[in-house]
């Protein structure tokens, strides 16, 4: 899967922040460009880790196309 990252260099520091416009909250950054690639390669594979649920007794889980 492909996703778009953006990267932009900070004037002052010279560091690298990425982030992904189509992942709420999904962002890292690195002192190379490079590394802030690496950085959210990671973060990526992470935020759409799945985690598990804890549903009570009777509760129903379905799945919808939007």
């Amino acid at each position: 899967m492909k996703w778009r990252v953006i990267l932009e260099r900070d004037p002052e520091t010279g560091d690298w922040a990425a982030w992904v416009p189509e992942l709420p909250g999904c962002a890292s950054a690195g002192s190379t460009e490079a590394e802030a690639l690496a950085n959210i390669r990671e973060a990526i594979e992470l935020y759409l880790q799945r985690d598990p649920i804890e549903l009570p007794p009777g509760a129903v889980i379905r799945e919808i196309a939007a």
